[in-house]
């Protein structure tokens, strides 16, 4: 078995389910008493975000490089980002190590593609909405993807920061977001993708009347199939 490096904190909401994930898949395949090998770095989301609401991403690319340079001296052998926004800086972090990431955007697309769906709606942050460097990535699969407006893209990501984040799960939250979701579909979406870690917390599949792409559960599973093969 392959040690899985998870770079976390982002927020530890997420990052707790992510290893929750990896070992329930790892029980599952393996039986027994089996659990995963992994290593996890949380990281203090506050200076992050702060990075990020600073547009400092260069700054927090680095701080992330030298996480992921930890984890391959504690012995993992690849690396998983346990947030959508944060592979802005994938390339700060690949040229500080020599072992591998395992791209989320990667992961998703390819279980989009396993589908019917070609036209998928994106919910996220506004940085993982509105800028190319996640919607690129699905679009090189041939799948096109639609976001919410501006105004539905202000609260979606209000509700991100102030409410998922802090482990708040609000039943108005969900009834817009639920909206949202409505309003994407009906703009020609056949599957939606809930491209922040912690939108799973509070969207569940019985919440749309399509598909949803819950990216922490496909990246953690994917992460258990490398580290098992």
């Amino acid at each position: 078995m392959k040690t899985i490096g998870l770079i976390g904190g982002m927020s530890w909401e997420s990052s707790a389910k992510y290893y929750q994930l990896i070992n329930q898949e790892v029980k599952k395949q393996l039986g027994g008493l089996h659990s995963a090998k992994c290593i996890m770095y949380s990281v203090d989301f506050a200076e992050i975000q702060r990075y990020q609401a600073e547009d400092e991403w260069e700054k927090a690319g680095h701080v992330l490089g030298d996480v992921a340079l930890s984890l391959e001296k504690a012995g993992a052998d690849f690396i998983i980002i346990c947030t959508n926004t944060m592979h802005k800086v994938i390339a700060y972090i690949e040229e500080k190590i020599s072992i591998p990431i395992l791209h989320i955007a990667d992961a998703t697309a390819n279980q989009i593609l396993k589908s019917d769906v070609r036209t998928i709606g994106l919910l996220g942050t506004k940085y993982t909405m509105e800028q190319d460097f996640y919607k690129s990535r699905i679009e090189s699969n041939g799948i096109k993807v639609l976001v919410p407006n501006q105004e539905d893209r202000e609260v979606i990501n209000r509700v991100i920061f102030e409410e998922l984040c802090l482990g708040d799960i609000q039943q108005s939250s969900r009834e817009y977001y639920q909206k949202v979701i409505k309003s994407l579909i009906d703009d020609g979406a056949e599957g939606i993708i809930l491209g922040c870690t912690e939108i799973g917390l509070l969207i569940r599949p019985e919440d749309a009347e399509v598909p949803l792409f819950d990216t922490t559960v496909i990246h953690a599973l994917e992460a258990v199939k490398l580290a098992l093969e």
